[in-house]
């Protein structure tokens, strides 16, 4: 009998009939589109799409084994993209970065090389499976020069399929759009927002309602949240849910959390203090603000002016 790998994904029944009715009717398309907020599967739902194709006509025993290989990311017909930062030459994963102690300021990107290796890796036939899989991560964060590289790519895919995820259709270019097939992901209910975590073993997450109420229904946003609050250190922390009393106490409190976190937790960070500042001063100037920093950060300004433009204009506000 074989396994279905679709029972992983909670809480995404449109999505999994429109993938699972794809490979039964033998309709898969050469490009998807995998969009929907932060957390709510996207990634997950892409690793059973690839169980699914790459197992099929395998017998059942056999396809536990080709399903550790893809959650080794070592099966030889799939390759799995991520955003990357350069670091001494070499292009490297938020996750390897993370394992090297390396701080950075700007976040990272989808770079024309790796777009590359996409289509080297497409310029040859399958080794074990019907076809050949890439996937992408945060395609949003495409540089202009990938983006026009795999607008080339996906002219002729050969016997591959690609899947991008994405946040929003609209953060990336309209002819990339148009070649792919949209899988839309929605947040959670709470009820399968607690089923996730229970089955994850990441119960302790249910005891920050705040940090449940951050997630909106996403539990991998709610995880972050998790994981970030307890990279800052706790005297920052305090700090920082206090609105600076004078410029200066400001400008002290921007190099500190420039210095202190690196680019990811400051863009978490300005998530929360969206949600914290809205509940304690109900204030919309603030979130503006707040949402035109995210934007200047996402956009690789430097960090520290970033901070002391967005604490010195809040202090204006609430003054």
């Amino acid at each position: 009998m074989s396994i279905n790998p679709f029972k992983q994904l909670i809480g995404q029944p449109q999505a999994v009939k429109l993938l699972e009715q794809a490979i039964a009717k033998n309709r898969v398309a050469p490009a998807y589109l995998f969009t929907g907020p932060a957390g709510v599967g996207r990634s997950l739902g892409a690793k059973c799409f690839s169980e699914a194709l790459l197992c099929v006509n395998i017998p059942p025993k056999q396809q536990l084994l080709v399903q550790k290989r893809i959650r080794e990311r070592n099966h030889p017909d799939l390759l799995w993209v991520e955003p990357t930062y350069q670091y001494q030459g070499q292009l490297i994963t938020v996750q390897e970065a993370k394992n090297l102690g390396i701080t950075r300021q700007i976040p990272p990107q989808i770079r024309i090389e790796q777009i590359r290796e996409v289509t080297r890796f497409l310029n040859r036939p399958p080794l074990e499976a019907p076809r050949i899989l890439v996937i992408i991560e945060d395609a949003q964060t495409m540089t202009e020069a990938a983006a026009n590289g795999l607008l080339k790519t996906l002219e002729e895919p050969g016997q591959a399929t690609l899947i991008l995820l994405v946040l929003r259709i609209d953060q990336l270019i309209q002819t990339l759009v148009s070649r792919c097939q949209k899988i839309t992901f929605h947040s959670l209910s709470s009820e399968d927002l607690i089923k996730v975590f229970k089955e994850q073993g990441n119960e302790e997450v249910l005891q920050h309602l705040y940090i449940i109420d951050i997630a909106q229904g996403s539990p991998g946003e709610a995880i972050v949240a998790y994981q970030e609050l307890d990279n800052i250190p706790k005297e920052l922390y305090k700090k920082i849910k206090e609105i600076p009393s004078n410029p200066i106490e400001a400008l002290e409190l921007s190099k500190n959390i420039a210095k202190k976190l690196d680019i990811q937790t400051q863009l978490w960070l300005i998530k929360y203090m969206q949600y914290y500042f809205w509940i304690k001063f109900n204030n919309k100037k603030i979130l503006e603000v707040l949402e035109k920093s995210h934007l200047y950060l996402l956009s690789h300004v430097q960090s520290q002016l970033v901070w002391e433009c967005l604490l010195l204009e809040i202090l204006s506000i609430h003054s």
